[in-house]
């Protein structure tokens, strides 16, 4: 909400395009913004268009012709001063799609937002986009901090962020993990949760999610992708269930190649479906991007609720301390932390020793290795050799610890991960201090 606030006001502001998955919330944000800062929404959704509306596109894409329309479509005046005009899921219609580019040039004067949730396949399908001529923000499932602010616990979040080396809430935060891991950070299912704490109605609205999904299979590929999608979709329990979870195709059925299934895989990524950490076997050389390897491969879930789901995870195990974390080899805490760090761009590191770092980023101009423990036995074999061949200024592992600085290693406890950006900069400032 602050991001859209500041596009209202900036100078120079172009149509904005909310892009991510179905249902993490765009439309509720943006009529929600619109309801508080403008005096007016017109609304339009593309996602079942009346034949009046694609009509209305047909013909000439001028801004002040298609504001004239919907104004009598929608029986509204819209004034560049005080409506917001949204389009939603304007990749269904696509010269609404192109018509922003018009907007931006000829009537920069609107407040024209947009959002999308297939963008990225209608795209490859040949529609015109409008390249420069948009903002651009994206919108993700509920990490585990606006979690907890949606359950009430902004004060206790905000004095662990003051003290972050204390932990005087463990007990509280780790029951609310718990609940995450299960619920995940589906806007509607998270709300249905705080409403009921019924764990059946959270298995019933992630199926619903789930199967929504799996329509967009059928309803906008052939039959064969659909297939190699559904496939690829319902394989990716099995794949973080192996010794090593690097994506395998054979996992995916006997025989299984490469060249059979990319475009499915593209397909789940252009969708926000799915999230792609690509392999380096570098620690000490910027930018990792140019240092990856596309062919090796990690593959996580939009969400870690739906990810349980469809793994048939139950509630008993999630509430099984033991369990959890011992008998299911961890499914579930790469996941949780991938999902905390999606503003950051991931990659997994490997080594010639068949040693494996769960996550490594950069951090400014230096590389920072993450790794990522199940319960409280921390020790890290891949980890102590990263930090032995490269010798970052600081490294991060994850686990039921408690948090604290050892060193130039600093411990984070899985449900302390709101204050990850706070203590990484904190540990780095005093890490060079020490140096």
């Amino acid at each position: 909400m602050s991001e859209l606030v500041l596009w209202k006001g900036k100078k120079g502001r172009k149509p904005l395009l909310l892009e991510g998955a179905r249902q993490v919330g765009k439309t509720w944000l943006l009529k929600e913004f619109g309801k508080r800062y403008f005096k007016n929404v017109a609304y339009v959704n593309f996602q079942n268009p009346s034949r009046e509306i694609t009509d209305l596109f047909e013909g000439s894409i001028e801004p002040r012709r298609i504001v004239g329309m919907l104004e009598l479509y929608l029986d509204m005046k819209i004034s560049a001063t005080d409506t917001l005009l949204f389009f939603d899921e304007v990749q269904e219609v696509p010269r609404a799609l192109t018509s922003l580019k018009y907007f931006c040039e000829d009537t920069p004067e609107y407040y024209v937002v947009t959002a999308g949730s297939l963008l990225g396949i209608f795209l490859h399908k040949g529609t015109s986009f409008p390249v420069g001529k948009v903002d651009s923000l994206r919108l993700e499932p509920l990490d585990f901090e606006e979690f907890l602010w949606a359950n009430g616990r902004d004060k206790m979040l905000d004095y662990i962020k003051e003290h972050p080396f204390e932990n005087q809430f463990k007990e509280i935060f780790y029951d609310l993990f718990k609940y995450y891991l299960f619920t995940g950070g589906m806007p509607a299912v998270v709300a249905d949760w705080i409403e009921t704490r019924d764990f059946d109605n959270v298995k019933i609205n992630q199926e619903k999610i789930l199967n929504n999904y799996r329509n967009d299979f059928s309803k906008h590929t052939d039959h064969t992708t659909a297939i190699r999608i559904r496939q690829v979709f319902d394989s990716l329990p099995a794949q973080f269930a192996k010794e090593n979870d690097k994506f395998l195709y054979g996992t995916i059925k006997t025989g299984a190649r490469a060249r059979e299934y990319e475009l499915a895989i593209e397909w789940l990524l252009d969708a926000g479906i799915v999230r792609r950490v690509n392999n380096v076997k570098v620690g000490d050389k910027i930018p990792l991007k140019a240092y990856s390897d596309p062919s090796a491969f990690k593959l996580y879930f939009v969400d870690i609720g739906l990810f349980r789901y469809l793994a048939d995870i139950p509630v008993e195990v999630i509430q099984n301390k033991d369990a959890i974390f011992d008998e299911f080899n961890g499914l579930l805490t790469e996941q949780f932390v991938l999902q905390q760090l999606t503003n950051h761009n991931l990659f997994y590191w490997t080594s010639e020793k068949i040693s494996e770092v769960d996550f490594v980023m950069q951090y400014g101009v230096d590389i920072l290795p993450i790794e990522v423990k199940s319960g409280i036995n921390v020790k890290a074999k891949s980890l102590k050799q990263f930090r032995e061949k490269y010798a970052p200024k600081i490294s991060v592992r994850f686990s039921l610890k408690d948090t604290n600085l050892d060193g130039d290693l600093l411990n984070i406890s899985l449900y302390y991960t709101p204050v990850f950006e706070l203590l990484l900069k904190l540990s780095s400032e005093k890490c060079v201090k020490q140096h």
